[in-house]
């Protein structure tokens, strides 16, 4: 079985439907099992503290989640055209995985949410990109051969997959949704490949 780690933080709740939908596109290939993990908050205080297993949805990642993994597809929320603090702070914890190189030569891609359609969604995922690339991964992005990146009048770059949330949070279109399955499928198809 080919596992792809689908890693993210999600403060209102879109990066976390996107990873719903990227795992299905993960699952959609022979063979291939998504591992939903998401991270904890972190706070300005040093006395508070986080529960180990949060109330809802999927367990907290650990840094053997990385080491197990045959490919990553990780998501953040974009704050200012950069990765949520939560998820940086996780990536921050990721030195002795990087000195392993046990993620070297396994593909990765990225996602994200923003609340505005030029809410920095292209430089975030290229934000994402680079904590990856330093730790040896292959980065794969979506091709235009994908007909949602054409179509979509939200979300969606060849970079990765991406959600135009809004203020209120706006459900994921068809579009979105499209690429996540993709760009998860894509990732899927690649572990598999360089497994072989």
């Amino acid at each position: 079985m080919t596992d792809i780690l689908v890693l993210y933080y999600s403060r209102f709740g879109s990066v976390a439907k996107m990873a719903q939908q990227i795992a299905l596109g993960v699952e959609a290939e022979d063979d291939c099992n998504a591992v939903i993990r998401c991270v904890p908050e972190v706070s300005a205080t040093p006395e508070q503290t986080t529960a180990e297993v949060p109330e809802q949805g999927p367990p907290y990642a650990t840094q053997q989640d990385l080491i197990d993994c045959d490919g990553l597809v990780m998501g953040s929320p974009s704050y200012f055209g950069n990765i949520a603090a939560p998820l940086k702070y996780f990536i921050d914890q990721s030195s002795q995985v990087w000195l392993s190189g046990n993620l070297i030569g396994k593909p990765a891609a990225v996602f994200t949410a923003t609340s505005s359609l030029h809410g920095g969604q292209e430089s975030m995922l290229l934000n994402m990109m680079i904590p990856l690339l330093h730790h040896g991964m292959i980065i794969s992005g979506i091709p235009y051969s994908e007909p949602a990146l054409q179509k979509t009048r939200s979300g969606g770059t060849p970079y990765g997959a991406s959600h135009v949330a809004g203020s209120d949070g706006k459900a994921l279109t068809d579009d979105e949704i499209a690429a996540c399955q993709a760009l998860g499928k894509r990732v899927a198809q690649l572990a598999r490949k360089l497994q072989a």
